[in-house]
């Protein structure tokens, strides 16, 4: 199964995605055709409606710095994220389904989420740093939010063009 990305403008990137309820081999085939797409595009994230699903499962790369070059992908169904530390930290954010774009942006330091695994079984982690901002953003997008929703409106001045571009070709 050959997944392509959905681009900005792609109204499926601003939908609200529904839960997961069956956990069958589709679901495991759907989420390594996700695993594959994340890692052919050089990703560290992927969720489902960039590659046009409008379900709660996303791949997320397990980081445990920004340097993690070796850290393993991690699929979470119906993840939730549960608590958000108070400290935060700023860092510059790109997304596959918005190229040669990068936009700063803060958020918590550690999350603590729910999530099933491919079996339907329930977890808690622990994420900080790298992976927890990976997980934010990856959660984000089964609630049809972007990076670029939280630039501040001096970078989101900088990058409009580029959106429009990106929006006009993905409409084309």
């Amino acid at each position: 199964m050959e997944l392509k990305l959905r681009y900005y403008g792609d109204p499926i990137l601003r939908e609200v995605c529904e839960p997961v309820e069956v956990f069958d081999d589709n679901l495991r085939e759907e989420a390594q055709a996700m695993v594959d797409t994340m890692c052919r595009e050089r990703g560290i994230g992927l969720a489902a409606p960039q590659v046009g699903m409008t379900q709660r499962l996303i791949i997320a790369l397990q980081m445990k710095d920004t340097n993690d070059v070796d850290a393993e992908p991690l699929p979470l169904v119906n993840p939730e994220v549960l608590e958000r530390s108070k400290p935060t930290w700023e860092y510059e954010e790109g997304c596959l389904s918005i190229p040669g774009v990068l936009g700063k942006v803060e958020r918590s330091v550690d999350v603590v989420v729910r999530y099933q695994d491919l079996d339907g079984v329930e977890h808690t982690i622990t994420a900080s740093g790298m992976f927890a901002r990976i997980l934010l953003h990856e959660i984000d997008h089964l609630h049809g939010r972007l990076f670029v929703d939280y630039l501040s409106s001096a970078q989101k001045s900088l990058v409009k063009p580029e959106l429009k571009r990106i929006a006009a070709n993905y409409l084309a």
